[in-house]
């Protein structure tokens, strides 16, 4: 974690490097006196795990899920559910960040709400937008449908008042171009390492998953 300092995170062909430059970065499970703390507590409704980083009056908690694109498609969609929850008296910005797979990067794709539909033709035109209504992930409550971090909307700003929180969800189609998914009779999962950070006023929050880690939230 470096203190002090500000990153600029730039995706490389290998691993994700954090450059750092005016404020502050803080990677989950690198902890320090005067930084922020990691801790991992349990979902009470599932049990999964959930990331927290808090700092100060600030705590940021991760998760990370997948399911398979829909029959006909190839690939997985990665799933990525942030909580910020504010503690102190004002209200604090909140950015989407950048996020990486095993080195590659990749965007949140756009999507189009449930009561939307896109025809044939616009589903071809558009490979980079989802359907949310279509996600099982989304009918199973795992992802939050209210705050959807897309391509469209990434460079926005957000924010979370006082005593407030703010669930942001963002979904990506796994960059990589073999089969990222590993089965056995305990189920699938993804392999591979996954990371990706949010802008939360003056620092980064950077979360590192792997990919054995992620839940499964398709039907």
């Amino acid at each position: 974690m470096f203190l002090g300092l500000a990153p600029r995170v730039t995706f490389q062909n290998s691993e994700p490097v954090i450059k750092t430059e005016a404020l502050s970065a803080f990677v989950w499970g690198q902890d320090s006196p005067s930084g922020a703390v990691s801790s991992t507590t349990k979902d009470p409704l599932t049990g999964n795990a959930i990331h927290k980083l808090s700092y100060g009056e600030i705590e940021v908690s991760s998760q990370i899920g997948f399911e398979n694109v829909p029959t006909g498609e190839v690939g997985t969609f990665l799933i990525f559910r942030t909580t910020i929850v504010n503690h102190t008296h004002a209200r604090v910005s909140v950015r989407y960040g950048g996020i990486s797979v095993d080195g590659h990067a990749a965007d949140p794709l756009s999507f189009v709400l449930p009561t939307e539909k896109l025809t044939r033709k616009e589903h071809k035109g558009k490979p980079g937008t989802v359907e949310l209504g279509k996600l099982h992930c989304f009918a199973n409550r795992f992802l939050a449908s209210d705050d959807v971090l897309s391509m469209d909307r990434s460079s926005q700003a957000q924010g979370v008042a006082s005593q407030g929180a703010l669930t942001l969800s963002s979904v990506v189609r796994d960059p990589r171009n073999y089969s990222p998914l590993r089965c056995s009779v305990d189920g699938c999962y993804p392999t591979g390492t996954m990371r990706y950070y949010l802008h939360v006023d003056a620092h980064d929050y950077v979360f590192t998953w792997l990919g054995r880690s992620a839940v499964y939230c398709g039907n």
